[in-house]
């Protein structure tokens, strides 16, 4: 039985994976959770990597890891923004360490990296950040979705159904 008073954070960032925002975005709202698209704060309306657009509900320093349920990072060149706020990466430490949900696609990882949660984890993501994951202290499985206690990623788009499956299936725990 799901808890529709779950709330789930989707961060955004100009250069976003178009889909890996919107599709966990409206599945999660199709189930009958919260979602608040939250941004570093350099703008309200962000620019995905293929011209599609969205305004976040709120900024990072507005929002506290103990009013969610879940965080989750879509990938394309977002991450590597998204990393360089010090706030943003103590967001992710603070859901890490409240053993809330820590759900990445692609080159999220990345995020997840510079905030320090992932030694230990067994973790997947886009081909390109394969060693970044492994130096970080991750083991990582080619497959298209893992889910390691609390931490579930996935490589690219297409894996993104089995992404949402695993999310929506650790949410409903």
């Amino acid at each position: 039985m799901k808890d529709e008073n779950k709330k789930i954070v989707v961060l955004a960032e100009d250069g976003y994976e178009d889909l890996e925002l919107w599709y966990p975005a409206i599945r999660l709202k199709e189930e009958g959770y919260h979602v608040d698209i939250v941004g570093s704060g350099s703008k309200k309306k962000y620019i995905g990597k293929y011209g599609t657009s969205v305004e976040v509900d709120l900024d990072y320093d507005a929002i506290s890891s103990k009013d969610y349920d879940g965080i989750i990072v879509p990938g394309g060149w977002a991450p590597d923004k998204l990393r360089r706020y010090a706030g943003i990466l103590d967001l992710v430490k603070a859901f890490a360490d409240e053993g809330k949900l820590l759900a990445t696609i692609c080159h999220g990882g990345w995020v997840f990296i510079s905030a320090k949660v992932v030694d230990g984890y067994k973790m997947t993501c886009v081909n390109a950040i394969i060693d970044d994951i492994e130096n970080a202290g991750a083991t990582y499985i080619d497959d298209e979705v893992v889910v390691d206690r609390n931490m579930i990623t996935s490589r690219t788009p297409k894996d993104l159904p089995s992404f949402m499956k695993a999310i929506i299936n650790f949410l409903q725990q």
